[in-house]
This record gives C-alpha cells, structure tokens and sequence, in this order.
C-alpha cells in the first residue's frame, strides 16, 4: 500500500515552521510496512489544498492530510475534503457536545468558533482518539471506498497520538500487512559517507541479493552519520534477531567509529564511560564559549559525573585562571594546559579543554577552522589538531563531537 502525506499551513512554505511533522509520520509508515513515496505541502487556499489531494490520491491509495482542522478562518482541510468527495459539510451535534465538555474540564471558556470542528464532509467519521479540541477524520473515497483520506491535526502530540492509535493500524488492515518491520540505527563519527559506503560496499551487495535487511545511510550534519538497519519478520522476536545478527556484522566491518545505537548521542555515550569507570569531567573552552558544557549538562542525570566547566575565552583567562603560559593560543600546547588546568582547578579526575578559530577571519595566523584539542586523564594529557569545515556555528558544533569522541576512543584504550 502506497500512502502519501499533505502537509497543510502557509507557514511550513514561508518557513516559519519546520515540518517535522511529515517526517515523523513517514517514519512509522516505514515502521509499519506502508510505503511512502511522496510527501507534499501546501499553503492555506482551498482550491490549492483540493488539487494537492487531488494529486496524492492519483498515485497512492491513501493521504494522511495534516493540519487545518483548527477553529480559525484559515483552517480549511475540511471544506477541501468536502469538495474533493463532491459532498456537504455536516454538523454532528456528539462531537460538539465533547467539544464543550472539554472546554469546561479546563475551566475555560469556549469560542463559539471552535463548534467549526463539529463539522465534517458527509460520509466521512471523525477518529475517535481525540487528545485535542480538533478531531480527526477517516473519509473513504474512491470505487467502493476503496481510498480513504486521513485528517489530523497539525499539533505534533494529538497528531502522533491519532496516526499511531487510529491510522497505521487501519492502514495495515486494509493494506493486508502481517509482517513486522524494525529499525535499528549505528550511529558513527569519524568516517565520511563514501569511507563508510566503501566499507560496506560487500555486505550492502549481498544484502541487496537478500532484500532482507536493507541498509541505508543518513547523513545528520554534527551528530555523524546513521546506518539504519530495517529487518522484516513474521514475529517481533524474528526482526529483533535478524537486527542484533546484522547489528554485530556491521560492527565488525566499521570498527570504533560506532558510538552509539539509535537515540543516543555522543555525550550521553561518553558520560555513561565516565561512570562505568567512575571517574568525574570538567571542561575548558575557548571557541565554543559553553557549548561543550551545555550538551553534557542537558543529559539526565550528568551531575554524578560532569563537575563544571571554565569558558576561558581571552588569553587573559586562559593565562590567569587555568595556568597556560605565554605564547599563541591556538596550539596543542595551549590545548593541554587548558585541560590540565581545569581538571585540577575543578577537582576532577578527567580534563577536557578546546581552543581554536572558529571564524569568520584567521587568528594568530591559523586558518578558520583549526581545533585544538586537550584530553588529561591524570597528568596524562593527549592533544590532536583538526581542521574543520563550515561556518563559524558548524565548526563549533563540529568541535564539540570531535572533542567528545576524542575522550571516547580516549577512555577505551
């Protein structure tokens, strides 16, 4: 079954919003053995939002329309709905009176406005999961109804609440589907795409003879680079074997430069190293001025392990408050000072400390983009240097992976 996602809101074409909607929504159709071949948006005009459907419904069996069941004049997916069925809006008294009731549970007053979401195109049905005022919609269209158009609304937790409870599981009653699908993703820092691609190039030939798993790369900018497993079995149980038999193969081919699984992120993994070991973290940064101690702060739970750090931004700083001698600032040697520095000033048993240019011109003669690194486990430190590519927000962010999985690769010598 093919199934095809419309977008709906002027603002996700000016940019003011970013679809993240669709993207999640692909996602669990992929999870679930739905294709997805299109994904489309489409502004706040009737006769557009009529053609958009129009189209999805000529090349897919069913559209998930998400967005514009709202109470306010440019909320119109219903009357596009309606036009699109050739029918009439109707009004359904039920579904007004829970509207109400749900006003007065918060204790707010209701506009007379929102009674607009009681209507809908005739033939159709509202879902029946509703976390939010705006309801949801199931409209068959087609031969025998043999098409069916989804309504949801464009808030991202009522939205995933209806897609995941009413839609998918309808859309795998009348697709047929019984196999199961599931996801596992390497996530992998210090290799490019092509280097990675090549490592691979064997098991992803003989993985296209099998069709089963498949591989598929996705590049995510300074969280490193993902290679997402998907496996189809009869059972839960059978796909989870057939993804840790793959997981394990992969391992061995792309070697250390897989440092996670799935949602984890590089500090989370590096943090979860120090406790193992028990061993405490402090941090020094020059041109990241902080972001390196905000990533590690926001894990759950950091504080067992991250003390603190020292945002040591002038030579004055670095010179007064961490010990680095006189001399030029961007160099290894000013790097393992640093981290020398904090992790005695701080108390803690590992030090990590970041100096660089991070643009937009060259300082003391380094080229935009040169990192240096410190890592002081003890006394002993070790220091690297890279180059890094982008603008001055991508190199920091870039730093901040790069020192961390230094530590990583660091902790498991």
């Amino acid at each position: 079954m093919d199934c095809e996602v419309v977008a709906i809101g002027t603002e996700l074409l000016l940019g003011q919003i970013i679809d993240t909607n669709s993207a999640w929504i692909g996602e669990q159709l992929a999870l679930h053995g739905i294709n997805c071949r299109f994904q489309a948006k489409v502004g706040d005009n009737v006769d557009r939002i009529v053609s958009a459907i129009r189209i999805a419904l000529d090349r897919s069996d069913a559209v998930i329309c998400c967005g514009g069941l709202g109470p306010t004049q440019d909320d119109l997916t219903r009357q596009a709905l309606a036009a699109v069925m050739g029918v009439e809006l109707t009004f359904d008294e039920d579904r007004a009176d829970l509207i109400r009731w749900m006003f007065r549970g918060r204790n707010r007053r209701m506009p007379d406005n929102n009674l607009t979401q009681a209507y809908r195109p005739a033939g159709s049905e509202f879902l029946e999961t509703q976390p939010g005022t705006a309801p949801g919609l199931r409209c068959p269209v087609g031969e025998g109804g043999k098409q069916v158009i989804y309504a949801v609304p464009g808030v991202p937790w009522e939205m995933q609440q209806m897609v995941s409870v009413e839609i998918i599981p309808d859309l795998q009653r009348r697709s047929g589907v019984t196999s199961v699908l599931r996801s596992r993703t390497l996530r992998t820092w210090g290799e490019s795409e092509s280097g990675l691609a090549e490592r691979l190039s064997e098991r992803i030939s003989e993985l296209d003879e099998l069709g089963n798993p498949t591989l598929a790369f996705l590049a995510s900018g300074a969280e490193g680079l993902k290679v997402r497993i998907t496996a189809a079995a009869p059972t839960e149980e059978e796909a989870v074997e057939l993804l840790a038999a793959e997981e394990q193969l992969l391992r061995g081919l792309i070697g250390d430069f897989v440092f996670g699984l799935d949602d984890q992120t590089m500090e989370a993994v590096v943090l979860a190293a120090l406790r193992e070991r028990h061993l405490t973290l402090a941090v020094a940064e020059s041109l990241t001025g902080g972001l390196l101690g905000a990533r590690l702060s926001a894990v759950s739970g950091a504080s067992d392990v991250f003390v603190g750090g020292v945002i040591a931004y002038t030579a004055q700083v670095k010179r007064e408050q961490l010990g680095v001698p006189d001399g030029p600032v961007v160099s290894e040697e000013t790097a393992a000072a640093m981290a020398l520095g904090v992790r005695q000033r701080l108390g803690a048993d590992v030090g990590l400390a970041v100096t660089g240019v991070a643009g937009p011109t060259e300082s003391e003669g380094r080229p935009v983009g040169t990192v240096c690194f410190g890592v002081a486990l003890g006394d002993d430190v070790s220091t690297f240097e890279l180059r890094l590519p982008g603008n001055r927000q991508a190199v920091r962010e870039l730093t901040v992976i790069s020192v961390l999985d230094a530590l990583r690769r660091r902790l498991t010598i």
